[in-house]
Parts: structure tokens; C-alpha cells; sequence
């Protein structure tokens, strides 16, 4: 198999990118792979069923696969990729897991990051003030800065981060939608800044093309990943920051997936993962996010697909 040809999303510049998933994509006049989002040239396809991807001895990726690996009686091994080996190749370190896509031909795609930090926690100590992030930062909203952010025209990492995840739902919902593929179409840009319930909810709508089946067996495998992840004796003592939802729906056929652990690290005391964080408790709100999405998912109106906020979202998409 050749290297992925990559077609990235520009994710908004948090503490964690997209997961970058690779996907499948056919049409009339071409087929091949693009990457929904996140880091490009971090995804190689290994062989039937397999991907490649990039790593390093230091993330939590490692660490967090070959731990449930040789836990199989954990109930998180069954909301995860399967993890096969590392390999290295050219200097470089990769992981061989499950490709989640291998059984779906075009299907809808979306990557919901998880949590309410999406920034670590050894971050916060870094407290010197950075000139790029203070231009990043007026670029979206030249009124953010405080006066003296604007005296010094810089701004700390975990303010910036803070200010980011502001602008998206992370704060008030516990989760964020990055990026989305409809069949057929490209991957729709900007989602990191839907930020309403409501707006979210048209999102999903797209997502789940106003059919209840469809809904129901979404619900379904989002629950069973709650009570697989609240059931876990691993997780109890590791908190997911930056983790994602991969969802997948094909026709009636509908896959979540737990991925993402480059920033999980592991804690010396008991997590509920729903407490908000304060320095130190190492609570990162994955279930609060989860619990949020489960009810924003349940209360979705079916029969409204679009908002005044999404329309021309809506329109750019390249329907069939």
C-alpha cells in the first residue's frame, strides 16, 4: 500500500489537534485517501484492516493501547481501536491499530473532541507571555486582550488556550465538533466554532441525515461507551485530555469509537472525569462532555437540518 494522499482541515491551534484520521473517498471521476483533520503526514495504511500511525516514546499513545492490550477484561477495550504492534521504519515510530474505516465504503465521518481542558496540566506552570499567541489571539477577537495584554502584546499559553476553547463548545459543553464528511462530499470546514446547543444539534442532524434509526443507534453506541468507559478500571486512573468520538455512519450501519491519547497521562488518585478541573485534581470532564453530547443527540430535532448560523454551510456542500 502507498502513503495516504493527505487533504487536511485547518483545526483551530488548541492544546490538541483533530485526530486526523485518515478516510476513504470514491466518486465518479477519482477514489483515494484524504485526512479529515489534524496533523498531516502522521497516517500510513500497513495492510488489510490496519493504519499506520505516527508516534513517540513520550505521548501517551503507547502507553495507553499496550495497557489495554493486556487488560482485554477491561470494559474500555472494546470502545477503542484494536492495537497490533509498534513498528519503526525510517528512524520513526509507529503504531499498527485497527483501521475503523475498513468496513465502510463513503460514509459520513465526524470527530468530536472530548472534555472540557483540552490542555495538560505541567502547561499551566508555563507562565511566560508569548507575542504569537497574543496575534493569533486579536486575529479572532482584537477585544479579547486585557489592557495589559494589549500594553505587553502578549499572552500566556493557558490563556490563550482558555480564550480558544471559549469560542467553541468546549467550555459550556464538555465537547466540541472539528470536523465532519457528509458522502459524498468534502470535508465541511469551521465546525470548531459552532458553539450553541442548538447549533450543535443542527450539526448532528446533518450527521444523522433526519432519520431516527438512525439517532437510536447512535445513542445506543455512545451509552455503551459511557458505561464501558465509567466501568474502567484504567480510566479511573488516567485522564483523556485531547481525546476524540470518532463517529461513522454509513446508511443504517453507525460506529463510535474512543481515539486520540497523545496527551492522556496517568493519576495517583481516583478520577470521575465529570468534577470541574482545578489545578492538580487532574479531572478533564470527559464524561460531563459525554453525558452533553448523549442529551444533545437524544433532544435533536430531525426534521430541521439548518439554522441561520449553518446555512451557508449548508449551501457550500456539495450535494449529490
Amino acid at each position: 500500500m502507498t502513503l495516504l494522499k493527505y487533504l487536511a482541515l485547518n483545526a483551530l491551534e488548541l492544546g490538541s489537534p483533530a485526530s486526523g484520521l485518515p478516510l476513504k473517498f470514491s466518486s465518479n471521476e477519482t477514489s483515494g485517501w484524504l485526512q479529515l483533520s489534524g496533523h498531516p503526514d502522521s497516517f500510513a495504511i500497513a495492510g488489510p484492516g490496519t493504519i499506520w500511525k505516527k508516534t513517540t516514546l513520550e505521548d501517551g499513545e503507547i502507553r495507553v493501547y499496550e495497557a489495554l492490550q493486556q487488560q482485554k477484561n477491561d470494559p474500555a477495550y472494546c470502545i477503542v481501536p484494536k492495537f497490533y504492534r509498534k513498528v519503526e521504519f525510517k528512524s520513526e515510530l509507529f503504531i499498527e491499530l485497527e483501521d475503523l474505516l475498513s468496513d465502510f465504503n463513503d460514509p459520513f465521518v465526524m470527530d468530536i473532541k472530548m472534555g472540557t481542558r483540552t490542555f495538560l496540566e505541567s502547561e499551566v506552570s508555563r507562565t511566560n507571555a508569548r507575542p504569537d499567541l497574543y496575534q493569533k489571539m486579536v486575529r479572532v477577537d482584537s477585544n479579547a486582550p486585557t489592557q495589559e495584554e494589549h500594553k505587553a502584546q502578549a499572552v500566556t499559553k493557558l490563556r490563550y488556550m482558555r480564550f480558544r476553547e471559549q469560542q467553541s463548545s468546549t467550555s459550556t459543553l464538555g465537547f466540541r465538533i472539528e470536523a465532519m464528511k457528509m458522502k459524498g462530499c468534502e470535508p465541511v470546514r469551521d465546525l470548531q466554532k459552532v458553539c450553541s446547543q442548538r447549533d450543535v444539534q443542527a450539526v448532528l442532524s446533518l450527521f444523522l441525515q433526519g432519520k431516527e434509526q438512525n439517532k437510536q443507534s447512535l445513542l445506543k453506541r455512545l451509552k455503551k461507551i459511557r458505561t464501558a468507559f465509567e466501568e474502567s478500571n484504567f480510566f479511573k486512573y488516567n485522564e483523556v485530555v485531547g481525546s476524540s468520538l470518532l463517529l461513522v455512519r454509513e446508511n443504517a450501519k453507525v460506529g463510535a469509537w474512543l481515539i486520540d491519547f497523545a496527551k492522556a497521562r496517568s493519576s495517583d488518585i481516583p478520577l470521575d472525569h465529570r468534577s470541574p478541573w482545578c489545578d492538580g485534581n487532574h479531572e478533564e470532564g470527559f464524561l460531563f462532555g459525554l453525558d452533553t453530547l448523549i442529551e444533545t443527540v437524544d433532544q435533536c430535532d430531525l426534521k430541521v437540518l439548518q439554522t441561520s448560523r449553518l446555512e451557508k454551510i449548508v449551501r457550500s456542500l456539495p450535494w449529490k
